[in-house]
């Protein structure tokens, strides 16, 4: 499988002053959370909540800052999560996706909501 990535829009949205950026990011369905770098932090006036603990794809482990809120849009559909702030690209992990019930087409390198639920996200609370 090659590499999926998208375009998502990213925002503070305790600053509702701040324009939203317009972002590319790579979707990784092994990754657990939103990463962002340094610059998209600062972009946002995001807050350092936290510092966590990262397993890297090397098994090294590495105390980055955990920042937040970040509302994340893509297409019709939004999520509030916080963001580990590491590396120099973005990357969408798996607990976004699922909060806005999003679905990867790994023959088409193309992330979409799930045509299942086309209109509004769905989730299980069970």
């Amino acid at each position: 499988m090659g590499l999926v990535s998208t375009k998502i829009t990213l925002s503070n949205p305790v600053k509702t002053d701040l324009k939203p950026l317009e972002v590319k990011c790579l979707v990784d369905i092994g990754a657990t959370y939103l990463c962002i770098s340094s610059h998209i932090a600062n972009q946002l006036d995001l807050s350092e909540l936290q510092k966590r603990e990262v397993v890297l794809t090397d098994g090294a482990t590495k105390n980055v800052p955990y920042v937040g809120p970040i509302k994340i849009q893509f297409e019709d559909r939004i999520c509030f999560v916080g963001a580990m702030v590491m590396g120099d690209e973005i990357l969408l992990g798996a607990i976004p996706m699922e909060d806005m019930d999003l679905v990867v087409h790994p023959k088409l390198f193309k992330l979409s909501v799930n045509p299942n639920s086309p209109n509004i996200a769905m989730g299980y609370a069970k």
